[in-house]
């Protein structure tokens, strides 16, 4: 009988830069559902979804639902979970 184990990207998000690959592949997709949840699960491999919580002025537990598949986060807790992550968006010309 063969076994299987269910995937888990947060299993491969060790590394500062596993997150950085991860999120910048993510960004390069163009699509909004992705991104956000890989903000998401780079959050969560980190540890941090109480501190973009807090920065977000939501609970814990609405982050993690408006990070969710079934979410729409505002702008405004996208860009505290970015900058909880220690990074900051910016523009460039396309």
């Amino acid at each position: 009988m063969l076994k299987t184990r269910e995937w888990d990207v947060l299993n491969y998000l060790g590394t500062e830069k596993d997150v950085q690959r991860y999120l910048k592949v993510a960004l390069e997709t163009g699509e909004p559902d992705y991104i956000v949840a890989a903000l998401g699960n780079a959050a969560k491999a980190r540890r941090l979804m109480g501190k973009a919580a807090k920065k977000a002025g939501v609970t814990r537990e609405g982050l993690y639902k408006s990070l969710s598949k079934k979410g729409t986060p505002g702008f405004g807790t996208v860009l505290s979970v970015i900058n909880s992550l220690g990074y900051k968006l910016t523009l460039v010309p396309a």
